[in-house]
């Protein structure tokens, strides 16, 4: 079994197809067996709570975190995926979204994917659902301005979750501009410098926005999740927790 679990581990990582695994692994159809009765009984997902928890106890947390951060993430399928595909009109991706919930330190709580048409008012719904059974402490979110509206009021009076939405630094004013709005204020007998006018430039981190897109740059380490390569929602779920599980594993081995 361990030999079946390196051969799940190395699709995730090389992203080989099933077909062509090498040698030295046990025969696909062998993996792919087992891969796929751990898929439907929900094995990945149960060892990745499982493994968040220990890593959260020797972190000094509580196993079940109060608050969560939720983001989505578009993209592109295969020609051999299934009926489940959209176009996400925002990011100009046919294909699917992920939808993540992590806790604070980017640790997956929950996973849903699927049409990138659907918008992430209603991603926000399909996901928290299935979240609220298993995570009885949670009661804030930090979202982004895609969640706002339906979605976040939906969380709010339905779930009773505090939700907090992170907005992104505005553009910076066209000095020219500034000159011009600090030159009508002269004429009002307001003297204003007109650099003040101007917002900080450079990078910004968004308050909690980073973790979960930290998240995904961890997920996207492994090549099978540089695209959907799924049939099936469910495989590019348990492809996601099997990543996570893998991460967590080799924190706590080296802890």
């Amino acid at each position: 079994m361990r030999r079946v679990l390196d051969a799940v581990f190395y699709v995730l990582r090389s992203g080989c197809p099933w077909r062509l695994l090498p040698f030295e692994f046990p025969p696909w159809r062998t993996v792919y067996y087992w891969f796929r009765k751990w898929r439907i009984e929900g094995t990945f997902e149960r060892l990745n709570a499982a493994l968040r928890e220990r890593v959260r106890v020797l972190s000094g947390r509580n196993a079940q975190p109060s608050a969560g951060i939720v983001d989505s993430q578009s993209a592109k399928t295969t020609g051999v995926g299934g009926e489940a595909r959209g176009y996400d009109g925002g990011k100009k991706v046919r294909g699917r979204k992920r939808q993540l919930l992590v806790d604070t330190e980017g640790l997956v709580l929950k996973v849903r994917v699927h049409s990138a048409k659907v918008p992430d008012q209603d991603g926000l719904r399909l996901l928290l659902k299935a979240a609220r059974e298993r995570l009885p402490r949670l009661s804030h979110l930090w979202v982004d301005a895609g969640y706002q509206g339906r979605g976040k009021k939906w969380a709010e009076q339905e779930l009773g979750i505090s939700v907090e939405v992170v907005h992104r630094t505005p553009k910076p004013i066209p000095e020219k501009i500034a000159r011009i709005w600090a030159e009508e204020w002269a004429k009002e007998g307001r003297e204003i410098d007109w650099q003040k006018l101007l917002p900080r430039r450079g990078f910004k981190v968004l308050p909690r926005r980073w973790v979960v897109e930290r998240t995904f740059a961890w997920l996207g380490q492994n090549r099978r999740m540089s695209k959907d390569y799924e049939r099936l929602c469910a495989t590019g779920e348990t492809f996601i927790y099997a990543a996570m599980s893998r991460l967590m594993a080799r924190r706590l081995a080296r802890a």
